[in-house]
């Protein structure tokens, strides 16, 4: 062979190397869809959850989306502050707080459920607490052992404190001096059924199903007490969608978000794993009320 002949072939070869690697290089380098959630329940039903909700929203709108894991609600917040997740399933509280530390996020969707949103208090039935008939029956809580979910939750600390400070009750009258903080509604329902606390408040829902799925033990653990209604989750995107997706994009997104519907298979999973019916608009004017007791708790500066 001559080194003409050599030469062309190497230069043949190398031309075939790196076409793969030019098309591998234009391929990582389209936009790809984070998307998180507040670790408010098991990691198991979050994963089954977010995988589901990462294919569907890939499909209808053209893009790799990936569900990404964070360790607790402060986590998703930060998550969202430094841009490293795109769209967040936040509780009011973390929607809240994440909109005022980026400027310009959008509050795409709810579900029809939390322009409502209940909690709910649950005692063990050992514990000597009967069913409450009106909010200044909160005072029975006092010097028994009380539990939260996580600091940051809407439903599970923030609403629950507001009502108990409206009754009277502050955080050190309950049993050593303290509230517990067990971290998710789950983790709330386990502890006060094992009568490792007196009582808690959890998300209605996550109630009604651990009721339904036999997780909770109405011998064990009773509901006491339902507070009134507050608007709570929301689908948090980043204020830079159109600018990273192209124009138009967030509505895209959120349309795809409000086209669910439980006539399709897939969209039919993910709506019955939020409890759901279908997810609606939001009036970002309704949690002006988290906001403000956000600020009288310490939670919101």
């Amino acid at each position: 062979m001559t080194s003409r002949k050599r030469f062309l072939t190497l230069l043949a070869g190398f031309c075939l190397a790196i076409v793969p690697a030019a098309q591998v290089q234009q391929a990582s380098s389209k936009p790809e869809l984070r998307i998180g959630a507040i670790p408010d329940q098991n990691p198991e039903k979050l994963n089954r959850l977010y995988s589901l909700v990462a294919n569907e929203l890939s499909q209808q709108l053209g893009v790799k989306v990936t569900y990404v894991p964070v360790t607790d609600y402060t986590a998703a917040v930060s998550a969202f502050r430094t841009g490293s997740l795109d769209l967040v399933w936040f509780g009011g509280l973390t929607g809240v707080q994440a909109s005022l530390q980026k400027p310009g996020a959008q509050m795409l969707a709810q579900r029809d459920v939390d322009a409502q949103f209940y909690s709910v208090f649950i005692a063990n039935t050992r514990s000597g607490l009967k069913p409450i008939q009106n909010q200044k029956g909160l005072v029975a809580l006092k010097n028994k052992r009380f539990t939260f979910g996580s600091e940051s939750s809407t439903s599970g600390r923030l609403m629950p404190q507001y009502f108990l400070r409206q009754a009277g009750v502050n955080l050190d009258d309950f049993a050593g001096g303290a509230p517990g903080f067990s971290g998710s509604h789950d983790a709330t329902i386990a502890l006060v059924q094992s009568g490792a606390y007196d009582a808690g408040a959890v998300n209605e829902q996550v109630w009604k199903n651990s009721l339904h799925s036999g997780k909770a033990n109405r011998a064990k653990v009773v509901q006491i007490w339902r507070t009134p209604s507050f608007p709570d989750y929301v689908w948090l995107g980043q204020p830079n969608l159109n600018q990273r997706f192209g124009k138009g994009f967030s509505t895209k997104l959120q349309q795809a978000i409000l086209s669910w519907r439980p006539s399709d298979p897939e969209q039919k999973q993910i709506l019955k794993l939020f409890g759901a019916q279908q997810f609606t608009t939001v009036n970002p004017a309704g949690y002006k009320k988290i906001e403000q007791v956000g600020r009288q708790i310490g939670k919101i500066r």
